[in-house]
């Protein structure tokens, strides 16, 4: 099926197949898509996790108080802020991506991941900690940070919006953009651009195979790149 057929649900599940962020960062490279990956310290809980779904963007900010006593703002005086609305409003293979934050204290644990897998949620990639290490390997699902950290954000941070859009070290993030993370990172697809990236990754993998196999096979590097213009 061509990808521009595809369902989300067969799209994905033809990426989980086939794709890696390698090649799909190749692809946006090839567009001038040039600045799509998250820092590299993003990294998953366990090598072999893979996560595709489409970002529901959160944005956390600092605070300093568990209970403020004077604020402005009506929503630091909610436990959490918005977080547990955001997880609430979660859909089927959306991505909980948080960002906004200082590396201070983890962002996601395992009652929060609890309640997104409930919901069909892909996984999640924050920009900073996670932390109920155990917990989240449990649930087996795709849960992408900065590692693990145990101190709480309850007195610490709150989440201010969602579903807005939002910035990691200068990779634009908007609400319904492709989010892809494995072992080598985690990179962003723009929704505007996502059927001609995954048509020229699934270009490139399938290339990539043969490439691989005329290598195995003896050829040289020289000749493997002059015949198919792949490395």
């Amino acid at each position: 099926m061509n990808v521009q057929d595809m369902s989300d649900e067969e799209l994905f599940t033809a990426a989980r197949k086939e794709l890696f962020t390698a090649v799909v960062g190749d692809a946006m490279d090839k567009m001038k898509l040039l600045h799509q990956f998250l820092p590299a310290k993003v990294q998953p809980l366990k090598s072999d996790m893979l996560l595709i779904g489409r970002a529901m963007t959160v944005l956390e900010a600092d605070t300093f108080e568990e209970t403020p006593s004077f604020t402005n703002n009506p929503i630091l005086k909610k436990p959490f802020g918005l977080m547990l609305e955001a997880l609430d409003d979660l859909k089927k293979n959306e991505v909980y991506i948080c960002t906004g934050a200082s590396d201070h204290y983890a962002l996601i644990g395992e009652i929060m991941m609890t309640r997104a897998k409930k919901l069909g949620a892909a996984g999640a990639v924050v920009n900073g900690y996670s932390r109920d290490t155990h917990g989240l390997l449990d649930l087996d699902m795709p849960i992408f940070s900065y590692g693990n950290y145990a101190q709480d954000q309850g007195p610490r941070g709150r989440v201010i919006d969602f579903r807005v859009p939002i910035e990691i070290e200068g990779v634009r993030i908007n609400p319904g953009d492709i989010v892809i993370g494995d072992v080598d990172g985690v990179c962003v697809v723009p929704k505007e651009h996502e059927k001609e990236v995954f048509e020229r990754a699934f270009e490139k993998a399938r290339g990539e195979r043969k490439v691989l196999k005329a290598v195995q096979d003896g050829m040289s590097a020289v000749d493997a790149w002059n015949t198919y213009g792949i490395m």
